[in-house]
């Protein structure tokens, strides 16, 4: 058999990404392998002109949806070799399709204290790792009796989800529904402090590479409409108990190379970390064009190669310091919206080096990436953090962006 006879690798590829959060086509040779995507049609145009073959779903987080699109490839492709899924919400669709067509990578056991809110607490807490008291309930009663021990006002979330849809800030008894909850849930106790994200590539004992940066407001107030922001820390003294908790955390809950984004509340003054939630993928929002474009370091990349069981590539020098930033202005009207009116930021003197926005006319979509299709995406640098911040509430103060809805046909 020559070279030109081998069967050619067959990769399928599991997105839901319009923007190029990954570059797959630059990660693996379309040539070499045959990659095949399963992807839903907002992401349709983000996906290579050289891919083989590309079968359109609903939803990738839809076990049996994808499942039936992978026998469709499989059968003209041949059987998988390898399956990539690397948006939260499709991690354990990846993992339970390599168990069916026995692809080498992570199963679901391996995630599943990444997905579930009360594993991971509760894996976190028994490591000794600092973390606010929570509990699973089934209902309101549970959830009482929690603040009955802890104090109002709690957190309530579900166990499984993403982007803190379904997060509630429950004030009192008052605000509970006496009945139960349709999906599994965590009640939490409520910490002022703020909160810290922190990403990288952890090597399965420390952390390969990481950075830490500050919400300004909360990912729970951007779905009640506020302006989400996050600015990388500069301060050594406030960075050097993140990294030490980031690590115990991350080894509490696995002794494999991940990447992850990594949640944790600070508190001012002395710097105490408590651990919050955490992911084994790389943060959305603008976190994958930040690392790229200031910091010399491709996270996508690094989380695609371990999912092919391909070693993840060296941190390299890094280029000209840069304390990065990053901005999200909420949808204008419930989506999908067809935009009427933005203003552009680029050029202003606190203004952003990036931006993504819609021009008066185009729908900002129904899409499941949540963090993608909103009102303005917005990328800022600067020597320290003091600047960023500045910059960017200055921007969120000053733009504007106005929609109308887009009413759809009974076949939507």
């Amino acid at each position: 058999m020559t070279a030109a006879d081998t069967p050619r690798p067959h990769i399928v590829i599991v997105t839901r990404w319009q923007e190029r959060y990954a570059e797959y086509d630059r990660y693996l040779d379309h040539g070499d392998h045959t990659v095949t995507y399963v992807a839903t049609e907002t992401a349709l145009p983000a996906i290579s002109s050289a891919a083989a073959d590309v079968v359109t779903v609903t939803r990738t987080d839809d076990l049996d949806e994808v499942r039936a699109a992978v026998h469709l490839l499989a059968a003209r492709h041949g059987r998988p070799d390898r399956i990539v899924a690397l948006k939260e919400d499709d991690l354990l669709v990846g993992a339970a399709l390599r168990v069916e067509w026995d692809c080498p990578g992570d199963r679901p056991e391996d995630l599943l204290r990444f997905r579930d809110k009360h594993l991971m607490v509760e894996a976190v807490a028994a490591a000794g790792v600092p973390a606010p008291a929570s509990a699973a309930v089934t209902g309101a009663t549970e959830v009482a009796a929690f603040a009955a021990a802890h104090g109002w006002p709690v957190v309530l979330k579900p166990r499984i989800g993403s982007s803190s849809a379904g997060v509630r800030l429950v004030g009192g008894p008052e605000e509970l529904d006496a009945s139960s909850w349709g999906e599994p849930m965590l009640v939490q106790e409520f910490l002022p402090d703020a909160i810290y994200h922190v990403d990288g590539i952890f090597d399965g004992t420390e952390l390969m590479c990481w950075r830490a940066s500050r919400y300004v407001n909360t990912c729970l107030g951007f779905r009640e409409g506020t302006f989400l922001g996050s600015v990388e820390e500069d301060d050594p003294a406030v960075l050097a108990p993140i990294g030490e908790h980031a690590r115990a955390a991350l080894a509490a809950l696995t002794d494999r190379p991940t990447p992850f984004h990594l949640e944790v509340f600070v508190e001012a003054g002395s710097g105490r970390c408590r651990f919050l939630e955490v992911g084994a993928r790389i943060g959305g929002a603008e976190i994958p064009f930040i690392w790229r474009e200031l910091h010399g370091y491709d996270l996508m990349e690094a989380a695609f190669r371990l999912q092919l069981g391909l070693p993840v590539r060296p941190v390299g020098p890094a280029p000209a310091e840069h304390i990065g930033g990053w901005l999200l202005i909420p949808a204008p009207e419930a989506r999908p919206c067809r935009i009427t009116e933005v203003t552009p930021t680029t050029g202003w003197e606190l203004g952003p080096y990036a931006e993504v926005l819609l021009k008066p006319g185009e729908v900002l979509p129904a899409a499941d990436a949540y963090y993608e299709h909103v009102g303005g995406r917005f990328r800022f640098r600067a020597s320290d953090s003091a600047t960023v911040e500045h910059a960017l509430t200055t921007t969120a103060a000053a733009f504007r962006v106005s929609a109308e809805p887009v009413v759809l046909s009974p076949a939507h």
